[in-house]
């Protein structure tokens, strides 16, 4: 696939480091010269330097006969007028572009259609974070939940504690201890070394356990790897931004929700907007500020400021002084795997919320929904399966007679309106959605051919 890549910034760069392994043509554009020559050195794509939205640096960069074209520039402007370029004079077929600006999306559906702005699919990072938020405030205990299947099933993360009826047991118990629930456990990180595994396999404290299972059944699961924790009821976020906000609308009505705004402006006109929400202006690292609004009292710590280390501070500063749980919203990479699993609990990473997003719409085949996970090391893939016996290589076959690579476990299955657990004598068939966990994301394009009817095979 011939894909162009329009701003070379976190998002297109993760972007394109994902799909240049995966047998793509990729050619990544921006301004950055510097930027761009060490890219090319490190992965093999063509760069181009220029302004996105300018018809000659497009034709430069292969928009005549691009299959994707992927605008994800710092502006929403360039990102617009890039799509529309691309779309009147060089036809690209799929057209995906990075939204921020709320007034864009309020009118997106008079704005984004073929006559006016012609993109395709619209990836709103903010959204796709306060979305991240809510599902975690939603499962406490939780360090990551992804939905699949209409939600209908979900995936999630969480760790094994002590106190938990499956710590110390084999997975195989699981069935015992809760005999009208289905589940599948798809890995397990241990002091950072992934294990694949078996029903023999011994849980224990500290694991990090992922597994599939119907969206109904999120809480009865998690119960069997830790002591739930109580509904998350008291609700502090720090900053006013555009996902702050969102995160204290969505919140204010099941929760008590305090909100610190450093922006005397902007703390007035959010009070103004959010009728149940307590808007504080101030710093979040004033510690007098935090005793006096009782943090001690507090369930979740969110804070969702543009500036990484500022959000790091206040979090750790918070939890120092009694709050529960901190969940830090960070742009850099770098930092997540520094910071998570201490005294900060959950690192939200709006590249990787917006990866995933974009992967969706990249992968092969019918792929409604991906979710990237272990930082990008993983993927977890919503697959539907399209085809009859003679053309489908998975279609009238078990589930213990498809050739898988190492890695690759079939989590669930949406057939009609049924979840089915994918066990080894499930037969698949036609218009299965199924939840397909790759333990590495070099493995994908295996599955894309796996699952394809052969008249779409590469």
């Amino acid at each position: 696939m011939k894909i162009i890549i329009l701003g070379a910034g976190q998002v297109g760069t993760t972007l394109a480091e994902n799909l240049v392994s995966e047998d793509n043509d990729i050619t990544l554009v921006d301004n950055a010269e510097a930027r761009l020559e060490y890219l090319q050195d490190k992965h093999d794509l063509r760069v181009v330097r220029g302004l996105a939205s300018s018809p000659a640096v497009l034709r430069e960069a292969g928009a005549p006969d691009a299959d994707l074209l992927v605008a994800v520039t710092s502006s929403d402007e360039v990102n617009m007028v890039a799509c529309q370029v691309s779309y009147a004079l060089f036809n690209t077929p799929t057209k995906i572009a990075r939204i921020r600006q709320g007034d864009y999306l309020r009118e997106k559906d008079k704005l984004f259609l073929p006559e006016v702005f012609p993109i395709d699919h619209i990836i709103s990072p903010e959204k796709l974070v306060s979305d991240e938020v809510v599902r975690l405030i939603d499962y406490p205990g939780a360090l990551q939940v992804a939905h699949f299947a209409d939600q209908r099933i979900s995936l999630v993360v969480c760790k094994a504690y002590y106190g938990g009826p499956l710590v110390g047991y084999a997975i195989s118990a699981l069935r015992e201890h809760m005999p009208h629930i289905d589940c599948r456990i798809v890995s397990i990180l241990r002091q950072d070394i992934a294990i694949r595994p078996q029903g023999s396999t011994i849980i224990e404290a500290g694991d990090e356990v992922t597994f599939i299972c119907e969206t109904t059944y999120i809480k009865a699961v998690m119960s069997e790897l830790q002591r739930l924790e109580k509904p998350y009821k008291r609700v502090m976020i720090v900053g006013g931004g555009n996902i702050g906000a969102s995160v204290a609308k969505r919140l204010e009505h099941s929760c008590i929700v305090k909100l610190i705004e450093r922006d005397a402006a902007k703390a007035m006109v959010l009070s103004e907007k959010l009728s149940d929400t307590l808007v504080f202006h101030g710093d979040a690292s004033d510690q007098s500020l935090l005793f006096e609004e009782h943090i001690e009292n507090i369930d979740a710590f969110i804070s969702l400021t543009s500036d990484d280390e500022a959000n790091i501070m206040a979090a750790l500063l918070a939890k120092r002084l009694g709050a529960k749980k901190a969940l830090v919203l960070i742009q850099r990479m770098a930092y997540i795997n520094l910071i998570q699993g201490g005294a900060i609990d959950i690192a939200i990473s709006p590249q990787q919320a917006t990866i995933s997003a974009l992967l969706a719409h990249v992968r092969k085949g019918d792929t409604p929904n991906v979710a990237t996970l272990r930082h990008g090391v993983a993927e977890a893939l919503e697959v539907v399966i399209h085809g009859d016996e003679a053309t489908s290589a998975v279609v009238g076959r078990k589930v213990s007679e498809l050739k898988l690579p190492n890695g690759v476990i079939l989590g669930a299955i949406l057939r009609r309106n049924e979840v089915i657990i994918a066990k080894k004598d499930v037969v698949l068939q036609d218009e299965d959605h199924v939840v397909v966990y790759v333990s590495d994301k070099k493995i994908v394009p295996d599955i894309e051919r796996l699952f394809q009817p052969s008249a779409f095979f590469i």
